[in-house]
């Protein structure tokens, strides 16, 4: 058994025992030593910051409407402080990918997604996002002329295909701030390219694709050695 499982299992043991993860610095800690972790139900029992978070750290809403969701909150410091990638990268939901997987990861999905035709709507999105370093979605589809009658939910799907091809992610996320100066809101993810956050040698890999899919395969399978390999295709695929 890897060190990935023996740890994964350490962890749910912990978590029985203490209730789940308290803190954000215990996220960073999970997603360091998993190296995948999708932030919401990722179809397989028990694997998501949501399911290992102590019952305190999930979503709590208020009688007033008012509502406190600390793992919510994490989202952007876990990739500032943590040195972690973000985006929707695991069948479409969110998730995280430390930066020691992150190229295989980038390898293989760029081998699977390729390269925007010139001059087609996608090609126009990143174009776009690379003049401008970052920028948030709501910029970012208002620059790229995403304003007509049910074009919001057209230009998500654009963006959420670019993400699956490793082409976005999330640099970190912005929140309006009331007349107090308190933040508010689930606030706006804050757009970029990978190599624009993290440098073109951190996304290169010395395997190819096929290799690289493999690495991640056998370490999905080390990961959660009872999650039928099915599952494990489709988060990676």
């Amino acid at each position: 058994m890897s060190k990935f499982s023996d740890y994964f299992i350490q962890l749910q043991e912990r978590n029985r025992a203490q209730g789940g993860i308290h803190s954000c610095p215990e996220l960073i800690e999970c997603v360091q030593q998993m190296g995948f972790l999708p932030l919401l139900d990722s179809s397989i029992q028990g694997f998501s910051a949501e399911s290992l978070m102590a019952e305190e750290c999930r979503f709590i809403q208020f009688p007033d409407g008012s509502w406190e969701w600390p793992l919510w909150e994490w989202k952007g410091s876990v990739i500032r402080d943590g040195g972690c990638v973000y985006g929707k990268f695991f069948a479409g939901k969110a998730g995280f990918i430390s930066r020691e997987w992150w190229p295989d990861f980038f390898n293989w999905r760029r081998s699977q997604h390729p390269t925007p035709e010139e001059g087609s709507i996608e090609d126009m999105i990143l174009a776009t996002l690379r003049e401008h370093g970052s920028m948030k979605t709501r910029n970012l589809r208002a620059a790229c002329d995403f304003t007509g009658k049910n074009m919001r939910s057209k230009f998500d799907a654009i963006v959420c295909r670019l993400q699956m091809g490793a082409r976005i992610v999330t640099e970190d996320f912005v929140y309006p701030v009331d007349r107090h100066g308190h933040e508010y809101g689930f606030g706006w993810a804050l757009l970029t390219t990978p190599e624009c956050l993290l440098g073109k040698d951190a996304c290169m890999c010395e395997r190819n694709p096929h290799e690289s899919y493999q690495r991640m395969a056998e370490h999905f399978n080390h990961l959660l050695p009872r999650v039928p390999e099915k599952l494990i295709r489709k988060l990676l695929k």
